[in-house]
């Protein structure tokens, strides 16, 4: 389990670890855009600011240059290759983008483009974390490599503060799924203002109902400063877990 005694630390060091296991859809194995390139985006967050990054090949961990750019508090959000140099600037190791492609990858690439047409029926794998630690801090974190064949450049909602994430000083949200609708409503920012007049639980509920009601589908998880969790999603399925001090639950 996690010993990081912060809960920023913690977010960020949840989503390295899924950002550097090929499972996912984010850093090392993410899907690839129209060109056969990687591009990723990661926000992390807390007490209402945020730091982020989009459009970035060269970056391993974005999540790292996405809390890099929080605790500078300079600017919130850097795109492409500023991104990627002010990771060089200020020690966030970068690396070759090829390093970050699979083969599994480029297959599925390639015959998107055999195929030559839409890839509708896939599982966003964006990753995400949220965090409570014992001073009553919330932070929340996505990262992700975006959708299949995406148009080069595309940014979806999981870079974006008050849809792919959101944090302040009561409640912690992140958010996967189809990100045009996701942005749309702003889905995380929707739960933490349902979240001021019913249970967590019931907000995350409610949330993806008004996602749902525009076409969209997608998940959330949530944790507020009592300790609460939350989460909901209207796709087939969603894997979470929550680490409860020593006990890890998990479900797929």
């Amino acid at each position: 389990g996690l010993k990081e005694k912060n809960a920023l630390d913690a977010v960020e060091k949840a989503i390295n670890t899924m950002e550097n296991d090929p499972t996912f859809d984010a850093g090392y194995g993410s899907f690839l855009n129209a060109n056969g390139e990687i591009e990723l985006d990661a926000i992390i967050a807390e007490n209402s600011n945020f730091g982020a990054v989009a459009g970035v090949s060269k970056v391993r961990n974005p999540i790292s240059l996405a809390k890099k750019i929080l605790r500078d508090n300079e600017v919130n959000f850097i795109i492409c290759r500023g991104a990627e140099d002010y990771a060089e600037k200020n020690g966030v190791p970068l690396c070759d983008p090829k390093e970050l492609i699979m083969e599994r990858e480029l297959k599925r690439w390639r015959r998107i483009k055999k195929e030559n047409k839409k890839p509708e029926d896939f599982f966003h794998s964006t990753v995400g974390a949220v965090a409570l630690d014992e001073n009553g801090n919330i932070a929340a974190g996505t990262s992700t490599g975006g959708t299949p064949n995406k148009i080069p450049g595309r940014v979806g909602d999981s870079p974006l503060f008050g849809a792919g994430c959101y944090a302040n000083s009561s409640v912690g949200i992140s958010a996967t799924g189809y990100g045009e609708c996701i942005m749309r409503v702003l889905l995380s920012r929707t739960v933490a203002e349902l979240y001021k007049k019913m249970e967590l639980e019931q907000a995350c509920k409610e949330a993806l109902t008004v996602l749902k009601n525009i076409g969209g589908y997608g998940g959330v998880i949530s944790i507020d400063v009592k300790g609460n969790f939350g989460y909901s999603f209207n796709t087939p399925r969603m894997a979470y877990a929550f680490n409860e001090g020593n006990k890890i639950n998990s479900f797929i």
